[in-house]
């Protein structure tokens, strides 16, 4: 049985084991998350599709780690003009453990 679920703006396909890893969300880690728009539900034989979600459907998730990515480096120029920029930026980042999806 897997899921299509959607958080942080993004769908990401989820099945029960799966470490997900999605734009921050609040809690600390060993904390229960509930994601509630569930887009598409599938098992062997059916498939649920959401018009845009499934009400009945929720996918329970425990928050493993709470962390930052790799730094990216912005860089910006304009030629002879001597004007130069450089920042970093480091996305936060929530880890999910998906314990259970329910219809």
């Amino acid at each position: 049985m897997y899921a299509i679920v959607k958080t942080g703006g993004k769908q990401y396909q989820v099945a029960v084991g799966d470490r997900l890893r999605v734009e921050k969300l609040s809690g600390n880690v060993g904390d229960p998350v509930e994601l509630d728009q569930v887009l598409l539900l599938a098992d062997e034989e059916t498939v649920f599709v959401g018009r845009p979600v499934l009400d009945t459907a929720k996918v329970t998730a425990t928050i493993a780690e709470q962390g930052k990515r790799k730094k990216i480096l912005v860089f910006k120029k304009k030629r002879r003009k001597g004007y130069r920029r450089m920042q970093g930026h480091r996305q936060h980042f929530t880890t999910l453990l998906i314990n259970d999806i329910s219809a």
